[in-house]
């Protein structure tokens, strides 16, 4: 309990110094978030579904040191606000992955981590999945 609180504190203290999420919000009535990271060039699109403490992210576009802290962001407050019990992380629409998505990665997992729950990542592109097992990210995490 501890644990969630002190995230939930992490949260709203970050959200009060700036203000803003950093990124575009659309919340549909049926439970779907949508996210559009502006970056400058392409924008890295998140989709996020969560009910009953299972919270489900899918990651397109690229994944890489321009995106990351964004991506880390959302990531952060969808967990935050959802306090999942299991994660999936879907990669199937993600075009390119750098170093950046390890810590992306494994920034969700510590999360997920200290509210008890897992998490599993779906659909990983070959290029991604040679980053993410050469870091052994395959033995912290589910991969299907």
């Amino acid at each position: 309990r501890e644990k969630i609180q002190e995230i939930s504190s992490e949260a709203s203290l970050r959200q009060e110094a700036t203000g803003s999420p950093g990124y575009n919000r659309d919340v549909p009535k049926s439970g779907m978030s949508r996210f559009s990271i502006p970056t400058g060039g392409q924008a890295v699109g998140l989709t996020c579904t969560g009910e009953d403490r299972e919270l489900r992210i899918a990651l397109s576009g690229e994944v890489d040191h321009h995106r990351a802290r964004e991506m880390m962001d959302v990531l952060d407050r969808e967990i935050d606000m959802e306090l999942p019990r299991r994660l999936t992380v879907d990669l199937g629409d993600v075009t390119f992955m750098d170093s950046s998505g390890i810590a992306v990665l494994l920034r969700a997992h510590r999360r997920v981590g200290l509210l008890g729950g897992t998490m599993t990542v779906q659909h990983v592109p070959d290029q991604a999945g040679k980053v993410l097992r050469a870091a052994g990210l395959d033995r912290l995490m589910k991969f299907e």
